[in-house]
């Protein structure tokens, strides 16, 4: 068990290497949920996430000849960047063992803080595999990701700066992939404040915790599914699960269209963007996946910032469908003159932009005398799309929503 004293310990080391992240509160998320929402920008953390407190405590506290030895660690992205830009601060050589379908940006990122990079595995579990065996093969120190005491404290300097400039705070909600952040989290929060819950959130496509803590043993899934990539691990760790049972307070989980959602809101109404992994806090406070109180005064930790320029633009067509501003559809069409027009005469009283456009008159599932045409709409809102389908069928068109 970690306490608070190694968590302030922890930074001393720290400090000079991570930054003091911002916490501010949210007008935006405030009005929407009736609490009082403050966001802890994690996202503006050297590295782009918090993985760069644990990893600089962890091998700030490495014995002279482990330092010589080298490093090596197991991470889908961020733990590694960490460890890289934490290895080389403190003049450490340093291997990352990455799945392969890592985001690409995260990998060149680790290599360019100066770490060596292999590419093994289709997820975080079995680059681990790899790592371990290069551990025993060449003598290197493991860095957790999560799992080791050292890493814990490292993160849980994140609650000492929310504990500090959040004296009044209620809940806090924080992201769990392994539980290395919020087990430190807990703790400082904790020690330092009086009444404070802790909420943790995991990917619904990545949930093993709450069924591990109900169980009082840690239960391994078979595999993740999510597009919060940073916290799509198996299982939670033993170290992080020994907190958890004495300090987390209740674990949600919300699906990839809440955190999409969040995500989206976040880039358009606070200008902040984040990665899957650092939207699933708010996305538990927006969707009220557990219970809050009127002017509660709220965190949700913002981890991370890192994430895939590929990935983006999926994520936030997801958030806008999820807001009702993005209408994919097809329409059964006559194959005769004038059919194509009436259906855009038709979105265009509607008053929703069209983004794109296909008209298919050949594929097998049209009829010889008919024509599918899928339509992509920019709309206001669910109101708004949903008035649209409205007015096609009205029309007597067959309509069918795609997304």
């Amino acid at each position: 068990m970690i306490s608070l004293a190694d968590i302030e310990a922890a930074r001393e080391r720290v400090d000079g290497v991570a930054r003091r992240t911002p916490l501010e509160r949210s007008r935006t998320f405030s009005e929407m949920t009736g609490a009082d929402v403050h966001l802890k920008l994690e996202n503006f953390q050297r590295t782009g996430a918090f993985k760069i407190r644990g990893a600089t405590n962890r091998i700030a506290t490495l014995p002279a000849e482990a330092r010589e030895a080298g490093v090596v660690t197991a991470s889908a992205g961020n733990h590694a960047q960490g460890v890289a830009l934490a290895a080389e601060r403190a003049g450490v050589d340093a291997t990352v063992v990455m799945p392969k379908f890592a985001p690409v940006s995260k990998v060149k990122a680790t290599r360019g803080y100066g770490a060596s990079v292999r590419l093994e595995g289709v997820d975080y579990d079995e680059a681990q595999a790899v790592a371990h065996q290069l551990e025993r093969e060449q003598g290197l120190t493991y860095v957790h990701a999560f799992d080791d005491p050292a890493v814990m404290a490292g993160q849980g300097t994140l609650g000492l700066e929310i504990a500090d400039d959040c004296p009044d705070l209620d809940t806090v909600v924080v992201p769990i992939g392994g539980g290395g952040l919020i087990s430190g989290v807990a703790v400082a929060v904790k020690e330092r404040l009086d009444d404070v819950r802790v909420v943790g959130v995991q990917a619904e496509g990545a949930a093993s915790a709450a069924a591990s803590l109900s169980a009082g043993e840690i239960r391994e899934i078979k595999g993740v599914d999510t597009i919060a990539d940073g916290i799509a691990t198996r299982s939670i760790g033993e170290e992080p699960f020994a907190v958890m049972r004495e300090y987390v307070d209740e674990v949600v989980t919300v699906d990839d269209r809440e955190i999409a959602l969040a995500l989206t809101l976040l880039l358009e109404r606070s200008k902040t963007l984040v990665e899957g992994a650092g939207a699933v806090a708010l996305a538990a406070t927006l969707s009220e996946a557990f219970d809050y109180e009127d002017d509660e005064t709220i965190v949700a930790a913002l981890c991370g910032g890192n994430i895939d320029l590929n990935r983006l633009g999926t994520v936030i067509r997801r958030g806008l469908v999820q807001m009702g501003r993005y209408l994919k559809l097809t329409v059964d069409l006559k194959d005769r003159p004038g059919e194509l027009e009436r259906v855009s005469s038709i979105v265009a009283r509607a008053g929703a932009n069209v983004y794109a456009v296909h008209h298919d008159r050949t594929s097998r599932d049209v009829a010889v005398n008919a024509a599918e045409l899928e339509l992509e709409l920019e709309t206001d809102d669910a109101e708004h799309a949903a008035s649209i389908v409205e007015e096609l069928e009205a029309d007597g068109y067959e309509v069918e929503v795609l997304s």
